[in-house]
């Protein structure tokens, strides 16, 4: 956790392959880590499924048409972790869908379901994305 960071809460995945496109809460978290000085991320819930490994998508037929120009969230998870930003995930969540015998992604921190909670009051902001 970084001083005065911004935790960020993401709970929710896969909104959707087309329209996401090229855009999703981890771009934005990105970018918000580098233009208000630091950002500390939460993966619960579903989103807790991001900090594992996972195949890369397949693309998808529509209408005779292949799409295959959506975004991969893991990459653009990938990239936060690089920009420096803490990355956390709820035990909880990985249990909730059978991932606890899965390592998580490098750099990713497992946390008990109410320990970033009691963090709150160190955070600048707290949002959920």
């Amino acid at each position: 956790m970084q001083d005065n960071a911004m935790l960020a809460i993401v709970e929710q995945a896969y909104r959707g392959a087309l329209e996401k496109q090229f855009f999703d809460c981890f771009c934005l978290a990105a970018e918000l880590h580098r233009q208000l000085g630091g950002l500390d991320m939460l993966l619960r819930g579903a989103a807790a499924t991001y900090a594992v490994p996972a195949p890369e998508p397949v693309s998808l037929i529509l209408g005779g048409r292949e799409l295959a120009t959506f975004s991969v969230p893991r990459t653009n998870l990938g990239t936060l972790l690089d920009a420096g930003a803490g990355v956390f995930v709820e035990r909880e969540g990985l249990a909730e869908h059978g991932l606890t015998d899965v390592e998580p992604i490098d750099g990713i921190t497992v946390v008990e379901g109410q320990e970033l909670a009691r963090r709150w009051p160190d955070y600048r902001t707290v949002c959920f994305l």
